[in-house]
């Protein structure tokens, strides 16, 4: 296999469940960048909360964040290309406000949200930026929407299903989230591999959720993580094992790295 870069999502792929990189993790991506593969973070955090691990990975590639939506420079952090989306607003907090859920809006100048939770919290103990404003949204003034984020406690195929003329939508087993038509992952790792001269067929993608789906079917080689839904699992060329036994590792030190002996597809 010619494998010339590697997208990895964070959540459910990259980190345990602790928000952690494990040490296993990081050598088996230390040993690819060493042979010349461009590893990238794709993931659906917003940039305050992926940098702080690429970083720490000390990865040098642009990051793809909001499912796409936006791409930063890994230096700078500056935007090298955002796609923002366009709800009907009105309809939207309405039809929203009739359900029991946590609405998040993530836009260019920063996070708006209905309700703080842990999550919240977490984003901003790593971010080091607090949301913009909290609270009832119809009051909010936005603008410049990279990602709503719906968040019902369970699967809600029925609201998320009302937005699908408006943007993309992707349903999670607690919610949905909507960016612009035509954006995803796949989307911005298409832009990103075109400009480096790299063809599908030399791209790795890995992950585990709904949002990585168009990506592991895209590319040369997708793989899905142990504790991946069937749905993600059937879009895959592999599956590895589960995040918290380090299935990433576990894929670059059996397939990628040409140090191991296995090495062989």
């Amino acid at each position: 296999m010619n494998v010339r870069a590697m997208f990895i999502d964070m959540d459910g792929t990259l980190l345990k469940a602790s928000n952690n990189i494990s040490t296993r993790n990081m050598e088996a991506i230390n040993m690819l960048v060493n042979q010349g593969v461009k590893v990238f973070l794709a993931t659906g955090r917003h940039y305050e909360v992926t940098a702080p691990y690429h970083k720490e990975i000390g990865l040098r590639t642009p990051m793809i964040c909001l499912n796409g939506a936006a791409i930063h420079d890994a230096e700078t952090g500056k935007v090298m290309q955002m796609k923002t989306v366009s709800l009907n607003e009105e309809r939207f907090h309405h039809l929203t406000a009739e359900s029991p859920c946590n609405v998040i809006i993530h836009t260019v100048d920063g996070l708006y949200c209905k309700e703080a939770n842990e999550e919240i919290d977490y984003w901003t103990k790593t971010g080091k930026i607090p949301p913009r404003y909290i609270g009832d949204l119809r009051q909010a003034t936005y603008q410049d929407v990279l990602k709503y984020s719906v968040r019902t406690g369970t699967p809600n195929t029925e609201l998320s299903a009302l937005f699908k003329k408006e943007g993309e939508v992707i349903d999670w087993n607690d919610g949905f989230e909507i960016v612009a038509s035509n954006v995803s992952k796949w989307s911005a790792i298409r832009n990103l591999i075109n400009a480096l001269r790299i063809s599908p067929k030399e791209v790795v993608a890995i992950g585990d959720g709904p949002n990585d789906i168009q990506m592991l079917r895209n590319v040369g080689t997708g793989v899905a993580m142990g504790n991946a839904s069937e749905e993600v699992k059937a879009a895959a060329d592999f599956v590895t094992g589960h995040h918290e036994h380090d299935g990433l590792a576990d894929f670059i030190e059996r397939y990628l790295c040409k140090s191991f002996e296995n090495y062989a597809i």
